[in-house]
């Protein structure tokens, strides 16, 4: 065991993806350090979700930044719009959605660069995915290597040789290999939340994009769905 591990920042958000992710930074042998964010997301429930998955890898260094993207409002997650339900694969797979929040791993990110270099971290995780997601340009390659590329320019750190990296374990995965990976590692996905309008009770609604695709990798993973419906 390495006794004296590189720090790394995680963003761990409380669904299936950032979990797997912490998972995987840990098993890489990572001092994991998870960072979340109260946004004025209307899954702000998700964040209980992130609280029970930092506790069960035994996270010791972890931040919740609050910011309000209320303010700007313009996605179904940070405003009034009605979250999109019962869309088909078709819908979903087809152009970006409402619930797409303007600049928000952009700014995640951001935050995230900005603690790793107080903490002396080079090492940034986040769970973005182009395979099985909502269409999100944030999620994307090009946008992960240009951020990177940024953060090298952007920062003391990189500025002086100490080459920062964005780490995208997910990206080419799909949502049934993501679950068979976190399953592998431990995860605990009756903990996890991915649902965009759930009860204030958490419980998941089954019916928006995000929990359509939850289900449906379950479903082609082979591992029983743990998540608390509604209905």
């Amino acid at each position: 065991m390495n006794s004296n591990p590189k720090k790394a920042v995680i963003l761990l958000s409380g669904g299936i993806d950032s979990a797997t992710t912490l998972a995987i930074a840990v098993r890489d042998g990572f001092e994991a350090c998870t960072m979340s964010f109260s946004y004025g997301q209307r899954h702000s429930c998700e964040l209980e979700a992130a609280q029970w998955i930092a506790d069960s890898f035994h996270i010791k260094k972890r931040v919740l930044v609050t910011i309000d993207l209320r303010l700007f409002g313009g996605s179904a997650l940070t405003s009034d719009l009605e979250v999109p339900k019962n869309r088909s694969a078709g819908e979903i797979a087809h152009g970006i959605p409402i619930t797409y929040v303007p600049a928000r791993n952009t700014i995640f990110l951001s935050y995230a660069l900005g603690w790793a270099e107080v903490i002396g971290s080079h090492d940034i995780f986040i769970g973005v995915n182009s395979v099985d997601y909502s269409g999100y340009p944030d999620c994307r390659p090009e946008f992960i290597n240009a951020f990177q590329n940024m953060a090298n320019l952007a920062t003391k750190e990189g500025v002086e040789g100490h080459k920062i990296a964005i780490h995208t374990p997910l990206i080419n995965l799909s949502k049934a290999q993501i679950i068979k990976t976190g399953s592998g590692l431990g995860v605990d996905y009756a903990s996890t939340l991915s649902c965009y309008d759930p009860s204030p009770e958490g419980f998941s609604c089954g019916e928006c994009d995000s929990c359509q695709i939850r289900s449906k990798g379950f479903k082609e993973a082979g591992v029983e769905d743990p998540t608390r419906y509604k209905f």
